[in-house]
């Protein structure tokens, strides 16, 4: 069907079709409103290709190099890979063998996740970002699953999927607050506690992101650039590729090929503000692709939304810094996050002092 024959707003947005309901169709060129300018577009990335995003063993958490190696990665690139993290290779196939079985359900039992509201504990499906917002669509559908406990995400995620979901979930709980130990004591503070749950760990989305193979992918974009709001992502890539990340000259581009069995972990904007900016949040984006779909699992740790987010006080009182970032109810800045189009780094901005 040609797309000037129908609107195609409704078909992917209102009637929940999605971008996988285009790409179903055999298109052979991309609709007007996936189209971005040339600015945004891969043929105006400049890659490096002689720096790479460090790939960090961490079988014994407790090695001070592997320490160090983090939290250098966490304040250069604010992105780099695990392997060696205890989560067995059969859970990671398995997420990604459930993400795909949600996907390649049927529009009608799909659609049955799409919500004008998130509710707690709930799925919701959507496209692009903030498709009523977006002036230029992104070549993606996403599943969002909100973790409350699990009796609630048995009760409401999609029954193809919420198994082998919370499996997954449990174990990357685990890893995230090593991960946060880490990134504590190299700020010279105490490590992760319960009573920093609330504020690192209130709020946890599973979401699974799929960027159907596209006939023009020079043209679009799979995500477009941005940082993330949470503390920490945990993104597990499958063998597809695509994600890019800023280089640290602010130019230029790093492409992170996916390395099996491995975890991608990236600073959120929380934690930069958390840290006064000794960690970074980095804008990234990811590309189409003409051959092949590409499926990532993307969890993102956030505080609860009736959180007060700030500078650390016990940072400020150590190191005698001014607070660059004013406090702020964390739910005050996730509603601002999802009011605008992906624009970079830019609403982080928001925050600053």
């Amino acid at each position: 069907m040609p797309t000037d024959t129908f609107d195609v707003v409704d078909f992917v947005v209102n009637k929940g079709h999605g971008v996988t309901g285009l790409a179903e169709m055999g298109l052979k060129s991309v609709p007007g409103q996936y189209i971005q300018p040339v600015e945004e577009r891969l043929e105006s990335v400049k890659l490096l290709t002689d720096e790479s995003i460090p790939i960090i063993d961490v079988r014994n958490w407790e090695d001070q190099t592997v320490c160090d190696a983090i939290c250098n990665a966490s304040k250069k690139y604010g992105f780099f890979q695990i392997i060696n993290h205890g989560i067995p290779i059969e859970v990671l196939e398995e997420i990604q063998a459930a993400a795909h079985r949600f996907f390649q359900l049927p529009t009608e039992e799909k659609v049955k996740y799409k919500a004008d509201v998130f509710k707690p504990g709930t799925a919701k499906l959507d496209t692009s970002f903030v498709p009523n917002i977006d002036k230029i669509l992104e070549w993606r559908d996403y599943l969002s699953m909100h973790y409350v406990d699990e009796e609630t995400a048995s009760a409401n995620w999609p029954p193809v999927c919420k198994d082998a979901t919370l499996d997954y979930f449990n174990r990357v709980q685990v890893i995230v607050r090593k991960i946060y130990d880490v990134l504590l004591k190299g700020l010279n503070l105490k490590g992760f506690d319960e009573s920093k749950k609330s504020l690192l760990m209130g709020r946890i989305l599973v979401n699974f992101n799929y960027y159907p193979s596209c006939p023009n992918p020079e043209l679009t974009i799979g995500a477009g650039r941005h940082s993330d709001a949470s503390v920490v992502t945990v993104l597990l890539q499958d063998d597809v590729g695509g994600l890019h990340v800023r280089a640290p000259d602010g130019e230029s581009w790093i492409h992170m090929p996916p390395t099996k069995g491995a975890l991608v972990i990236n600073m959120g904007d929380t934690i930069q503000l958390l840290s006064n900016g000794h960690y970074n949040s980095i804008e990234h984006k990811v590309e189409a692709n003409s051959t092949k779909g590409r499926m990532s699992v993307a969890t993102f740790i956030l505080p609860a939304l009736d959180q007060a987010v700030a500078p650390l006080p016990e940072l400020l009182e150590a190191t005698g810094e001014k607070p660059l970032y004013r406090e702020f109810l964390f739910n005050d800045y996730f509603k601002y996050f999802f009011s605008t189009a992906h624009d970079g780094k830019a609403k982080i901005e928001w925050a600053k002092i």
